[in-house]
């Protein structure tokens, strides 16, 4: 008479109780039952996901010695639970997918009485090939962020930097960087299954899948991947069910020593409303922040943008939309879309009045804060004089205009008063009036004049 899959489940559990202290096995696998046994698959209710993992964690070769002996060499494990106490219509069923080795069978037999039969096929990584770490411009802002994804690119079974957790403000580079990861690591093991997802994607997909029953299909599919790389981690937030699957996903992952890559636009520890044991997990590996571009890496992203588009923007206009264009590196991109735009349906070059009118009708232009010293330099600058001149009582033409632009551009551009203004160039309120008076008075009717202040303003704003 062939014996039942709980007789055969029985024999196991002598097996382990003959073996194992009385409180581990009273803790560990007393409370597993045999729910079925057919075409070599055998299955166990278990109380919890944690139940599981800890199984396959501490316990496996024991499980696949005495399954081996029990079942015979064929025998493929899998685990069911509930996802909700007591609850059947939430139940799961998941395959053991320990690594091959860990127990040593008889000549011929598999090597993991627990693989699969089937093979596991390659997927579609939905990776963007433009992003690559050849084409992704460093600075000292995002070198740190940088050098360790490039880490994880190049051996992504170091535990190090697992999970790779990178956060920053929206626009400074995460999907590029991230996307990094997973091209460099199907370059150098193309049959590697990657994976990119946003985390709005991966919800949908969930509710799919419990929708139409399929809630054990998405799990294992999930389960197989090797690098994992989900941006906008930060959308799982008030999502309870979608975080209580990807709980359990992400320690099958860890535990098999699977890469997983994660990007949000804040840190674990600002994440209110993710339950707490997610947020430790996101703090098991790396955490690092990817800063705002500096000015150096702006203005390199506009350059091989330029490039990109074959059209030359020259020095003055690389500086000023560097300098105005601070926080995203998508506003510098679609800078230079707007300006090779604008210049193709004017028939005009890109010029420094083009930025600015572009500039002005996209971004908020940030405006440095001009004080009584910048205003001064400049001056001297135009006039090609040394600053300290503008302050000695010399009445000499160039030096006498060159204060009293000074004066103009200290009442017109900042807070000072007169008496302020006065009192830094040695002269009196009057003197700075007459200055302002005069210059106000000349400009509508000199060219020269006109053309002395917009340039002298150029640099100030």
């Amino acid at each position: 008479m062939t014996e039942t899959h709980l007789q055969l489940w029985d024999q196991c559990l002598k097996i382990f109780q003959d073996i194992l202290p009385a409180e581990q096995f009273t803790a560990w696998f007393k409370p597993i039952t045999s729910v079925s046994f057919e075409n070599n698959k055998l299955t166990l209710l278990v109380p919890s996901p944690f139940f599981y993992e800890q199984l396959e964690e501490r316990y496996y070769n024991l499980l696949g010695r005495t399954l081996y002996k029990v079942y015979g060499r064929d025998v493929k494990l899998y685990y069911h639970y509930n996802q909700v106490a007591n609850e059947p219509t939430t139940g799961v069923t998941i395959a053991s997918t320990k690594p091959s080795g860990a127990v040593a069978p008889k000549q011929g037999a598999s090597s993991n009485p627990f693989r699969q039969a089937e093979e596991v096929q390659d997927i579609d990584a939905q990776l963007n090939p433009n992003y690559t770490f050849e084409n992704y411009c460093d600075s000292v802002s995002n070198r740190v962020a940088r050098s360790i994804s490039e880490a994880v690119a190049n051996d992504p079974k170091n535990k190090t930097f697992n999970p790779l957790f990178i956060f920053g403000a929206p626009g400074v580079g995460k999907t590029h960087l991230i996307q990094a990861i997973g091209i460099r690591i199907k370059e150098r093991t193309p049959m590697s299954r990657v994976l990119y997802i946003t985390a709005r994607l991966f919800e949908s997909q969930f509710t799919t899948a419990v929708r139409n029953g399929k809630i054990n299909d998405f799990i294992n599919f999930y389960q197989s991947i090797d690098t994992l790389i989900i941006d906008d981690i930060q959308d799982f937030i008030g999502k309870d069910k979608t975080i209580n699957t990807f709980f359990h996903i992400f320690n099958h992952l860890t535990l098999n020593n699977k890469q997983l890559v994660l990007a949000s636009d804040c840190p674990p520890s600002k994440m209110d409303g993710m339950e707490p044991r997610m947020i430790s997990r996101f703090n098991m590996g790396v955490v690092v922040e990817l800063e705002k571009p500096d000015y150096e890496l702006r203005r390199n992203i506009l350059h091989q943008k330029a490039e990109q588009d074959g059209v030359e923007l020259h020095e003055e206009v690389l500086d000023f939309i560097a300098t105005n264009v601070t926080d995203s590196i998508r506003e510098l991109e679609g800078m230079v879309a707007s300006l090779v735009a604008h210049a193709s349906a004017l028939s005009q070059d890109i010029s420094l009045e083009l930025a600015r009118k572009v500039l002005a009708n996209s971004v908020k232009v940030n405006r440095r804060q001009i004080n009584f010293e910048i205003i001064t330099q400049q001056v001297a600058n135009y006039y090609k004089i040394d600053p300290d001149q503008i302050f000695t009582k010399s009445r000499k033409r160039e030096i006498s205009d060159a204060r009293q632009m000074v004066m103009y551009m200290a009442k017109k551009h900042t807070k000072m008063s007169s008496i302020a203004i006065g009192s830094r160039l040695s002269r009196t309120h009057a003197t700075v009036l007459y200055a302002c008076t005069n210059i106000e008075e000349r400009l509508p009717l000199e060219k020269q004049l006109q053309s002395d202040v917009a340039q002298i303003e150029s640099t100030l704003l």
